[in-house]
């Protein structure tokens, strides 16, 4: 029985790769071989940026309040520690976005909290 190298179940699945590998440089793009490692690869990174994506924004949130509670003269921990302790259930997306956009609102919410602790 003769090997089948252009059958169309070979030529489909080279020409998936090739078509995942669009806009790779070099061989990294033509090459079937070189492809598929770098396709591979590149999947791989995907799905782990995914997951490093909302570790990095909430890194960055928690900057932005703690920048924002500073200025009220209170530490990131006491205000998120009074926010617990007055029952506010406000995540840290929305506490972000309200110190940059409402900074009225957002220091009444500081005051809750200073006011949390202190009872």
């Amino acid at each position: 029985m003769s090997r089948a190298i252009d059958g169309t179940k070979r030529k489909n699945r080279r020409v998936k790769i090739l078509k995942l590998a669009k806009g790779f440089y070099g061989d990294r793009k033509s090459n079937y071989k070189a492809a598929k490692d770098a396709v591979v690869k590149a999947l791989d990174h995907a799905y782990s940026g995914r997951k490093l994506k909302k570790r990095d924004y909430r890194a960055l949130w928690i900057a932005r309040i703690n920048a924002a509670v500073r200025d009220q003269g209170i530490t990131y921990s006491r205000f998120i520690d009074g926010l617990t302790k007055a029952g506010v259930t406000l995540n840290r997306k929305a506490l972000s976005n309200m110190s940059i956009e409402d900074p009225v609102a957002f220091k009444a919410v500081v005051e809750v909290a200073k006011n949390a602790i202190k009872a």
